[in-house]
């Protein structure tokens, strides 16, 4: 009967091994699989004695190739992905409008001085102090429309991080409802590979939107946290991530988890969501400043100099710019002003003198304080800006490059471990097949004897 059992469980041993073979190579291309394995055990001797050889062979668990370290990098790279691919659709639309010659601040300022230069040839003419105004116009209508769009490269990060957190929000109560599922299984002694591999495939999806912290629990489930340490899922509970927006455009981004709330900033947390953040941080918002200042700035400069001069009816001279900060716009031209209130003159009998309009020419050369940009020369203020953006935009795309290669190679590195190895599993086919088959003819040899025995009788 030794015989016919140990062959029994070597059989069935090869048989759970081969199924084990066949679900690996079935799940070959299914993304986030982690490949399985039989482990097997030899059971010791049923009865006393020395020629007692055992019980044969078992199979206490399959083994599921996995290595944490291996995923949490693969996690990490996600989130570092994420965040650098949040701002790209971003930049390209501010660099060409920044730098496009028809629709930028600062061809709009050459315009301006330009035409300024050409009125100090004849401060009489009204055809050229109209160009003046008409510049004026144009200029003020550049500074709205680029104002325009960084408001709505704003309002549009707003929908899409609202976007995001639902996403968040959606993925962490799939995690804690696997989690749930791991739980009861691994309790009633079943496999969880399955539900394992979902619960990853969820924590990755999860990782590219906002960087995250897992620590695995003794009982198969995955908490998991923001890198600063705020939870999003414990076991089967999940948390909720809003946003609260401000009067002022701002928002605060809150954490409600088992009736508790967290705040936490909107720095260094890592995938889409931390990228939106970087990005309108450091980016967006300083470029709003900034132009706001150089708007202010040209108003400032201008309006100062002509109310020291007189306009040709000998009468002081009055504000052209006037800064427009309620309707959504920068800058406007004070309404009715026309070519004939401008004050070229330093001398009210005078009023063919240009030496007020000479000094607004060199306006162009005076220094305004503009941002963190600090004192910088008018005319140099957007190509400053423009350059910094640049320079942002390339250490972006560099940054991305990089973070695709480490993603990359994390995934390569999680695959050498826990990916299907189709050689490796046909090499398993044949030596499972083999071990079957074997265990048959032991079978079959111990019916032999045994029928000897029965004809010996």
């Amino acid at each position: 009967m030794t015989l016919i059992n140990n062959a029994l469980s070597g059989a069935q041993a090869a048989q759970v091994a081969l199924n084990t073979a066949s679900q690996n190579i079935a799940n070959v291309m299914t993304p986030g699989y982690t490949r399985q394995g039989a482990l097997l055990a030899t059971v010791g001797p049923l009865g006393a004695g020395r020629t007692a050889t055992g019980g044969g062979v078992a199979v206490p668990t399959l083994l599921r190739f996995s290595d944490s370290y291996k995923s949490q990098q693969m996690w990490q790279a996600a989130s570092e992905l994420g965040s650098r691919s949040a701002a790209t659709t971003y930049y390209p639309q501010l660099e060409q409008v920044f730098g496009d010659a028809n629709a930028n601040v600062d061809a709009g300022l050459d315009n301006f001085f330009a035409a300024l230069n050409a009125a100090s040839t004849d401060p009489s003419s009204s055809p050229l102090r109209q160009q003046v105004i008409t510049a004026a116009d144009a200029l003020a209508q550049r500074f709205n429309s680029v104002n325009q769009v960084l408001v709505n490269q704003r309002q549009s990060l707003a929908v899409q991080r609202d976007a995001t957190l639902t996403q968040i929000n959606g993925l962490g109560r799939d995690i804690a409802e696997l989690n749930r599922q791991i739980a009861s299984a691994a309790a009633l002694g079943a496999n969880t590979s399955s539900l394992t591999d979902a619960r990853d495939n969820k924590i990755d999806a999860l990782a590219n939107l906002v960087g995250v912290q897992v620590v695995e629990q003794p009982d198969g489930t995955a908490s998991v946290s923001l890198k600063n340490g705020v939870p999003l899922v414990a076991g089967s509970l999940a948390a909720t991530v809003t946003s609260q927006s401000a009067a002022d455009g701002s928002h605060t981004l809150k954490v409600v988890f088992a009736k508790e709330t967290f705040n936490f900033p909107g720095t260094s947390l890592g995938g889409q969501l931390g990228g939106m953040e970087e990005y309108e941080s450091t980016v967006l918002s300083p470029l709003r400043v900034e132009l706001a200042d150089l708007a202010k700035g040209v108003a400032d400069a201008v309006n100062n100099q002509l109310t020291l001069g007189y306009k040709p009816d000998g009468s002081g001279g009055t504000a052209l710019f006037q800064v427009d900060a309620t309707s959504g716009g920068l800058l406007r031209v004070v309404g009715g002003v026309t070519g004939a209130d401008l004050a070229f003159s330093s001398d009210a009998a005078n009023p063919g003198n240009s030496d007020n309009l000479l000094t607004l020419v060199g306006l162009i050369d005076q220094p305004v304080t503009v941002g963190t940009l600090g004192s910088v020369r008018l005319g140099d203020v957007h190509v400053q800006m423009l350059g910094r953006l640049s320079m942002q935009s390339q250490q972006n795309t560099a940054a991305l490059g990089t973070a695709q290669t480490v993603r990359d190679h994390a995934e390569e590195s999680w695959k050498t471990t826990s990916g299907v190895n189709q050689d490796e599993e046909a090499m398993n086919l044949v030596q499972y097949q083999q071990m079957y088959q074997a265990n048959m003819k032991v079978i079959a040899v111990a019916g032999e004897l045994f029928d000897a025995t029965l004809a010996a009788f």
